[in-house]
């Protein structure tokens, strides 16, 4: 079984919405249980400036899957969403991005674990950090991680989930 940390992002559409749609979803692919969320946050967007803000949060999940077929299983719930990749960093209706798997480091095309840019964006580590338990005391300095985050102040509870 494989501890499995997600990070969900939207800013189209309905977009509290889309983030519970998309967690049932998540749980509702075979060989996989969420076992915890975190709550909403609103946020500033990165990269590309010229859109709406986001609500960002985090899952945690058991999976038997494999990491390609998790990412493939993702995929096409983004594309039930109907997501496009048409601007980097740009507007989207659901956006999953797997952070962690166990303690694995995965490098491929396709694929990066963890997460390249995990740990320079607060509205990831914020809602991650309330996930983490002694079982992932592989990141023990997560807050020293948020402390160094230039967007930390852009990251604003929304709404407790659930």
């Amino acid at each position: 079984m494989h501890n499995v940390f997600l990070s969900l992002g939207s800013n189209i559409g309905n977009r509290e919405n889309n983030l519970i749609e998309a967690v049932e979803k998540i749980n509702d692919i075979c060989e996989v249980k969420v076992t915890k969320t975190s709550n909403i946050y609103e946020t500033e967007p990165v990269g590309y400036l010229d859109q709406d803000k986001f609500l960002n949060m985090v899952v945690k999940l058991e999976t038997t899957l494999k990491p390609i077929k998790l990412l493939e299983y993702l995929q096409s719930i983004e594309k039930l969403f109907k997501r496009t990749r048409e601007i980097h960093w740009g507007p989207r209706t659901i956006d999953i991005d797997i952070l962690m798997i166990d303690d694995m480091k995965i490098d491929l095309e396709e694929l990066i674990i963890p997460h390249p840019r995990m740990f320079e964006r607060a509205f990831v580590l914020i809602p991650l950090a309330e996930l983490l338990g002694d079982e992932d005391a592989d990141i023990v300095n997560i807050n020293d991680y948020i402390d160094k985050c230039k967007d930390k102040d852009g990251v604003v509870l929304y709404k407790k989930f659930g």
